[in-house]
């Protein structure tokens, strides 16, 4: 039986689900950077080097959105996904080449082809409020491998923002398409503007105009409930812009000047405070208005994004974490490095770098456990986020591995302190049912010089002084080991 065939029998009425899917207006859609930068997300923070979104047609997949991949069409019959809407939980495949349903599968059998699956449905809601699994957030490798639990739950997350994003995108394209249509309905414009209010509230969106010299401004009632204002007299372009911090108040200008300038329609993001003082992330659509060939003005769409928004930051920030350890990770630490190593030699400021590896680790995991290296790793953790340290940038880059970034000018001045300070602070005892071991670490710090502008040259200075200390270290132990026998 055919995937096809599969989904078919799974839902009582696909006919109504694919209604639900053509009703969206995705399908052979053009790219859209929410979706884009949804599925680089998913590449990311699940470390796979392609990352797509997928929307299940009748007898097709269609690729909205590819990192690491091309967007396009398959045929349902051979696409993963067809399998995935059939689940509420995510669909992990660790190796498709030993499953029955793909062995044979095409993409499976191709050069480099996919041998690791996950992914996750994406449902919307019909014009009956019935849920439907219109396609999915997936990830694929070309060798096997795992996900874990915090891994299908990332995945999860992710679908939910694809759902929110498609939902809003939704109401979004109908309030816009009511709102410029309106004056030119006035049969049934009582109508509309009953619909146009219902997705405002769903969507917690309003439309917005002003003229070009912003003498006029006109908002609907979705604005006036965003601004946490009542529904009134549209208050002056001046004390509408107040409620925008400085920094989006320029970009919102900036915006408008460019639009008038360009005829470009602008879509930005920025923060925004409510007058009860909350602070807000708000969505800004503008372009430019034309009366027989006239510009006369500007009309938009405004949309309070916070809770989008807020899950976007979170599943990054989820994704730049060591979750052992709660500090960043490789990932976020070759990105601070790069930004740190820019600052310094464009302000002309010190940046030390420190790598630490730890001294026997590998024997207190063979003696105590691996709950015990857990216990030194988030220890060690600990240690890195000291407060002498001043908010330097710690990571944990694999394993035994840390990497630190110094940049306040103080420390910087001692790097000698800085790396007998760590040593000390990183030897401390560890014990398990009687036992008891030391944990100890190294230390290879480094300062940037005026022409090391490559972070692969700043990190091996640092690595080679720190291997140089470990085998001086070594070879301490071994002279002591040779006088004590003598003795």
């Amino acid at each position: 039986m055919s995937p096809k065939d599969l989904v078919t029998n799974a839902f009582a009425d696909e006919k109504r689900r694919v209604a639900a899917l053509h009703a969206l207006a995705l399908l052979d859609s053009a790219p859209e950077r929410e979706f884009d930068a949804l599925v680089e997300l998913a590449a990311e923070m699940l470390g796979c080097p392609t990352a797509l979104m997928t929307l299940v047609d009748s007898d097709r997949l269609w690729i909205k959105a590819a990192a690491g991949g091309e967007r396009g069409q398959i045929s349902r019959d051979i696409g993963m996904c067809a399998y995935t809407i059939q689940n509420q939980a995510p669909l992990v495949i660790e190796d498709l080449d030993t499953d029955s349903r793909f062995a044979e599968n095409p993409l499976v059998l191709a050069d480099r082809g996919a041998r690791f699956y996950a992914g996750a449905a994406i449902h919307a809601v019909d014009d009956r409020g019935e849920r439907h699994a219109i396609g999915s957030i997936c990830v694929i490798d070309s060798v096997p491998r795992s996900l874990n639990d915090a891994g299908r739950r990332a995945l999860t997350h992710l679908a939910t923002l694809a759902e929110v994003t498609v939902a809003a995108r939704s109401a979004a394209h109908q309030a816009i398409a009511i709102a410029t249509t309106a004056d030119r309905q006035a049969a049934t414009l009582a109508r509309q503007d009953r619909i146009f209010r219902q997705a405002e509230r769903m969507a917690a969106i309003g439309s917005w105009r002003t003229s070009l010299d912003h003498q006029h401004l006109d908002w609907s009632d979705g604005v006036f409930h965003i601004y946490g204002l009542p529904v009134g007299p549209v208050p002056e372009m001046e004390v509408a812009m107040a409620f925008y911090p400085p920094h989006a108040r320029d970009i919102l200008s900036g915006c408008l000047t460019t639009t008038l300038e360009t005829g470009i329609p602008f879509d930005i993001e920025v923060d925004f405070t409510t007058a009860q003082g909350e602070p807000r992330r708000v969505r800004v659509l503008g372009e430019l208005e034309d009366d027989a060939g006239t510009t006369i003005g500007f009309v938009g769409v405004f949309q309070d994004v916070t809770e989008r928004y807020a899950l976007e930051l979170n599943l990054r920030r989820s994704a730049d974490t060591d979750s052992l350890t709660g500090i960043s990770n490789r990932a976020a630490f070759d990105r601070a490095l790069d930004a740190a190593m820019t600052r310094s030699h464009t302000d002309g400021t010190p940046l030390l770098l420190a790598l630490i590896d730890l001294d026997g680790f590998k024997a207190i995991n063979d003696t105590l456990g691996h709950t015990s290296g857990d216990d030194v790793l988030r220890a060690v953790g600990e240690i890195l986020q000291a407060p002498w340290l001043k908010q330097s940038f710690a990571a944990r880059l694999g394993g035994d591995e840390f990497g630190l970034l110094i940049e306040d000018p103080a420390l910087t001045a001692t790097p000698g302190y800085i790396s007998a300070r760590l040593e000390e602070a990183l030897r401390f005892p560890i014990a398990l049912n009687g036992l008891a071991m030391i944990s100890a670490g190294t230390v290879g710090i480094t300062a940037l010089e005026p022409d090391c502008y490559a972070i692969r040259d700043f990190i091996h200075q640092a690595d080679t002084i720190l291997y140089k200390a470990k085998r001086a270290r070594v070879g301490e132990r071994r002279r002591g080991g040779d006088r004590r026998a003598a003795a």
